[in-house]
């Protein structure tokens, strides 16, 4: 495919045949993000600065241009099952406030500005402090309180990767306070847990259901398919897919690595 450097791609794979817009109408034209703004190739493009959650699409972004030109708190880019991609923006002498996701990995780049990460496993212990400018990186560890505060005279313009995904599918928060308001409205409404509402993740462990009827169906005991169905469980709440908690206990007990999954199921 030739590039053309004046221009930055910010639209799904252009490849022929696989990623075609004529062979996959479930494909939209997607807007490209040049040096000189966001541009459509859609005529019911909205907007020469709005972004919107183009996963869990085959995608391709100019990552920096995309976070430079993004104006709000938040705006979710990409969200897939196992991770999601949003563009942040922190006014002069305003932070992302202080947070903690218990099962959630999340990475940070700047790409524009200078800030103070801290960082603790516990909230009032921040222990770990670095100043940090355009092209760093934050690692942070599920479970540890986190923060960062822009301490600089220019916006902080980032992104930000979470594993699995935080924020529901097409979160734009304009604001912190809109941020805010949005989370508080989540924890009161129960709406969306790590990402999913409550029927998304019956949906999503339906797999899990399915294999312990038939253990039920083969006359496997009561005690045996609970320790294992409940463990796969938490798993899938560590962020491993109920596929892949299966085969983790399944394995647990076939190996002997649990003597107690054993002794239930011969009880």
């Amino acid at each position: 495919m030739y590039y053309d450097p004046s221009v930055h791609p910010y639209h799904h794979y252009q490849r022929p045949p696989t990623y075609n817009e004529e062979r996959q109408p479930g494909y939209e034209p997607l807007p490209q993000v040049t040096k000189k703004g966001l541009t459509s190739r859609s005529s019911n493009y909205a907007g020469s600065r709005e972004f919107k959650d183009y996963g869990p699409k085959p995608f391709v972004a100019n990552i920096n241009e995309a976070t430079k030109q993004n104006d709000t708190f938040r705006t979710a880019l990409w969200t897939g099952e196992h991770l999601q991609l949003t563009l942040m923006s922190i006014d002069v002498g305003e932070d992302i406030g202080l947070e903690m996701h218990p099962n959630v990995d999340q990475f940070l780049r700047i790409e524009q500005g200078q800030g103070k990460v801290q960082m603790g496993k516990r909230k009032d212990s921040l222990n770990y402090e670095r100043e940090v400018y355009d092209d760093y990186a934050v690692f942070i560890p599920a479970g540890t309180w986190h923060n960062l505060t822009n301490t600089g005279d220019v916006p902080i313009k980032l992104y930000s990767i979470y594993a699995p995904p935080n924020h529901p599918f097409g979160t734009v928060h304009e604001t912190k306070e809109d941020a805010i308001a949005a989370e508080e409205g989540d924890r009161n409404r129960n709406s969306a847990v790590f990402g999913k509402t409550p029927d998304e993740w019956v949906k999503y462990t339906e797999f899990l259901v399915n294999e312990g009827l038939e253990d039920v169906e083969r006359g496997i005991n009561a005690t045996h398919i609970l320790q294992e169905f409940i463990l796969m469980g938490v798993l899938v709440g560590k962020g491993y897919s109920p596929e892949k908690a299966y085969e983790i206990v399944e394995d647990w007990e076939r190996t002997g690595q649990s003597k107690l999954l054993q002794q239930s199921k011969n009880m």
